[in-house]
């Protein structure tokens, strides 16, 4: 009886264990669906601070005191999972979904706006999460106790899209889809984490690994086509690319090809991509060294056109008309330089004899100034001449041909007599012309 009375005792205990296990379970199932459903609405609304601050205790890793092995101050913390890595797996993936989502709208804010709204520090730390892929570190160890395998493949698909736009480079990404791929496709047999999931610590885990279910099916070719066509290729990597399509175990025939016909209409179009960028390299080159050469020919004619310029003037210059009272240096001459004679001479006065010899030699003014305008304008003449064939060729050309052809032309003695004949024609009717008027004004 006493045996009988004591296991009731014990299987009363348990019961009501498991059942306020259960109540504190629901309850906080509820917070964390409450603070999902707060912190989507603050994000909705773009007060993106509220929401991580509404949703960070929810995958924030738990401190609690520890009182085991007689520790009475409970100096001494645990760190225990956080309260998500307990929720259901739907509740998981839409809060841990969320969280992505929520960095993926942090780096798209830009530096100004980012750091207005956290703080540089706060925005760099959330900023590089999503970059060099400590997010992935942060949910395999508080979402789902460090095991790379148990992570949820939407949440995967997720992690692996954040880092695809994100990242730098896709090294880590490929690394950490490796890794994950081979954690759910050789899982470790765990005997003290699968104690624990069935006793119900963790609830919601998932049991199994692989594809059972069409949905698990179509996330894991969701990831096979993020691997190898997005992943893989953005790294080079496409005859392995390839070789892992074709040995999948996943695929069947039809999407083996369907994977590989994308995979070769991927590597076309890269291949396209930088021809076009080789093209564009070299147009470029090409536009600059055309820019180049318009510059020197712009700067050459612009010389050019300077020189002329000064030429012109030095030309007008030249073909200015000399004034008879100066030279061509500007200097008077003629009676001035007497003047300057007389004054620099011995104060004595010339003879009579001297000045009339100068009086015979001298020029009259109105005969010098006509030679001097005469010979000015014949050195114009000249000078114009000689510029206008300089500067047009052909006009030279044209005068010579004409001479030569007038020459052949009375070379002939039938076109000299034509010529003679029409001039004495010619010469009769204007002589008769003019006689007849002659008689007419006599009458």
């Amino acid at each position: 009886m006493s045996h009988t009375y004591e296991d009731s005792l014990s299987a009363s205990h348990m019961l009501s264990s498991s059942i306020s296990s259960l109540s504190a379970s629901r309850h906080q199932a509820s917070q964390i669906a409450k603070a999902y459903r707060q912190a989507a609405q603050l994000f909705l609304t773009r007060r993106l601070p509220e929401a991580l601050s509404t949703i960070e205790p929810v995958i924030s890793p738990q401190q609690q005191p520890n009182t085991t092995n007689g520790d009475i101050d409970g100096e001494s913390t645990t760190t225990s999972p956080a309260p998500v890595a307990a929720a259901s797996r739907g509740t998981r993936i839409k809060v841990w979904s969320f969280y992505l989502t929520f960095l993926n709208s942090v780096v798209e804010l830009g530096p100004e706006e980012g750091k207005h709204a956290f703080g540089t520090a706060k925005w760099k730390s959330l900023v590089q999460k999503a970059r060099d892929g400590s997010a992935w570190e942060d949910i395999v160890r508080d979402g789902y106790g460090g095991v790379e395998g148990d992570v949820d493949p939407e949440v995967v698909v997720n992690l692996a899209t954040l880092l695809l736009t994100h990242s730098p480079t896709q090294k880590l990404t490929q690394q950490r889809l490796e890794t994950y791929l081979s954690a759910v496709s050789h899982p470790t047999f765990d005997i003290s984490a699968h104690m624990d999931s069935s006793r119900g610590s963790l609830p919601g885990r998932p049991s199994t690994h692989g594809a059972s279910t069409p949905r698990d099916l179509n996330v894991r070719l969701k990831l096979l086509e993020l691997y190898t066509l997005h992943v893989l290729p953005r790294n080079d990597e496409w005859d392995y690319a390839r070789e892992f399509i074709s040995m999948s175990e996943i695929l069947d025939d039809e999407r083996k090809e369907a994977f590989l016909l994308a995979l070769h209409g991927l590597r076309e179009e890269n291949d396209h991509a930088a021809l076009r960028e080789e093209e564009l390299r070299k147009q470029q080159q090409e536009q600059l060294e055309q820019r180049k050469r318009e510059a020197e020919a712009r700067r050459a004619e612009e010389k050019k056109m300077e020189e002329e310029k000064l030429r012109q003037e030095e030309l007008k210059r030249r073909r200015a008309p000399v004034s008879p009272g100066k030279d061509s240096t500007g200097k008077m001459n003629g009676a001035p330089r007497t003047g300057q004679g007389r004054q620099q001479g011995t104060p004595s006065t010339p003879s009579r004899s001297s000045k009339a010899v100068k009086k015979n030699v001298s020029p009259p003014p109105g005969l010098y100034k006509r030679a001097s305008t005469m010979f000015a304008s014949l050195n114009t003449l000249i000078i114009d001449t000689a510029t206008s064939l300089t500067n047009n060729p052909m006009a030279l050309l044209r005068i010579l041909f004409f001479i030569l052809a007038f020459t052949l032309a009375f070379g002939r003695r039938d076109l000299r007599e034509r010529i003679k004949r029409s001039l004495r024609d010619a010469w009769e009717k204007v002589r008769r012309t003019v006689g007849m008027g002659v008689k007419v004004s006599y009458i």
